[in-house]
């Protein structure tokens, strides 16, 4: 008797592990035939089969005729993640609060993002998140499943309960903002650090993709943060406080930054000092990016100038980047994005020049590649986390 349960746990295990990689699969890389599963996952047809047809049960995945094709033989069907599955993503900001819908298919359904006017305390981002969500019922309701919430947030946030220990642009400190978002919505609700799922984000659908080994920095009104990937998994540290880049020396000869160092990257490169230059009082990360390359374009000596300022300081960051991770990729999301866009040649031959040889001699430096949706994704995917490790009817 003890030996049946022992062998039926053992086999059901096995089967929500499957459904696991093969539900993993269709979401990362896509709609894929069913052959192509077969193939991938080592997995005879009869069980790949049957793993989609639960997941189609699960209405998490769906089925479709594949395109028309040369082949012999009855094609394949095509198993596609359902759009319908989605989740809630939010960003609170200095100066707005961004909430998104995400399929899981890694479609952003929908995008809005309310001005604050000023930096919110975190109960006044819940109740604009939450105002924002309650506005987007009409789409919720299309939708056959909402997983729960995402949060990504400018500062350290403990992994296990979504505490905000400290957001220092927004001045929180000791915030249970996962908790109470999800008593003002009723949806469950994980948080991490913006750039850390900005990161992910980037390696499974962005710029990052295929590589194993990466670093992502963010640039935006909050500062600098960074988000590092080491064999093909998110470095954390103790609690989830890894990446911390903004706060690497660039200058020691440099201002005092808030969290107390002198020289601090997110002191030396800042989208504030760029839209001062170009005489803008706000602008989100195209805006600036356009307007930077018009600038330049046009022969602006006063940008051009705190554009290579900038630059330079990033490049040293960089070097301490490639120097201690030895990445194959360094990612640039926000306006160091848009930095790399105006210097790209510059920018690596400086890198190139200071680091060791044999970290950067394979490395590459560009530009993010999931735009302004990235953070949206991030955060999604976040909320997506459980749902894909454990395949489960609604």
């Amino acid at each position: 008797m003890n030996g049946k349960t022992t062998a039926g746990t053992n086999l059901d295990t096995v089967r929500r592990h499957n459904l696991a990689v093969v539900l993993g699969m269709v979401h990362r890389d896509g709609p894929q035939a069913r052959s192509a599963l077969t193939q991938a996952t080592g997995l005879n047809r009869s069980t790949t089969g049957a793993l989609v047809a639960e997941l189609v049960e699960y209405g998490l995945v769906r089925e479709r005729e594949p395109e028309t094709s040369n082949r012999v033989g009855r094609p394949s069907p095509v198993v596609v993640a359902d759009g319908r599955v989605v989740a809630l993503a939010v960003n609170p900001e200095i100066d707005a609060v961004t909430v998104g819908i995400v399929g899981l298919d890694g479609v952003v359904h929908r995008r809005v993002r309310l001005p604050t006017g000023h930096v919110p305390t975190a109960q006044e981002a819940v109740a604009v998140a939450a105002a924002v969500i309650d506005g987007l019922r009409p789409d919720l309701i299309a939708a056959s499943r909402v997983v729960g919430i995402g949060v990504a947030v400018p500062g350290l946030v403990r992994e296990e309960d979504g505490v905000v220990r400290l957001a220092p642009h927004l001045e929180w400190a000791e915030e249970p903002f996962a908790a109470e978002l999800s008593a003002a919505t009723g949806y469950p609700v994980l948080a991490a650090n913006d750039a850390s799922l900005g990161a992910n984000a980037e390696r499974l659908f962005g710029a990052g993709r295929g590589a194993s080994d990466l670093v992502y920095l963010n640039g935006g009104a909050s500062g600098i943060g960074a988000g590092v990937i080491v064999g093909g998994v998110p470095l954390t540290g103790i609690s989830g406080y890894a990446g911390e880049l903004g706060h690497t020396l660039v200058n020691s000869s440099g201002v005092r930054c808030h969290c107390g160092a002198i020289g601090c990257l997110e002191t030396e490169v800042s989208q504030r000092a760029l839209l001062a230059v170009l005489g803008m009082e706000a602008a989100d990360g195209e805006e600036l990016a356009r307007a930077l390359a018009g600038a330049v374009a046009s022969g602006d000596a006063a940008v051009t100038a705190e554009v290579d300022r900038q630059v330079g300081y990033l490049a040293t960051a960089l070097r301490n980047a490639t120097n201690v991770f030895a990445p194959e990729r360094i990612v640039l999301g926000g306006f160091l994005g848009a930095l790399h866009a105006l210097a790209p040649e510059r920018l690596a031959a400086l890198v190139a020049e200071q680091a060791l040889a044999a970290s950067a001699e394979r490395l590459q430096i560009v530009r993010a590649g999931l735009g302004g949706d990235i953070l949206m994704i991030g955060a999604a995917e976040l909320a997506f986390a459980p749902l894909l490790a454990a395949p489960s009817p609604r």
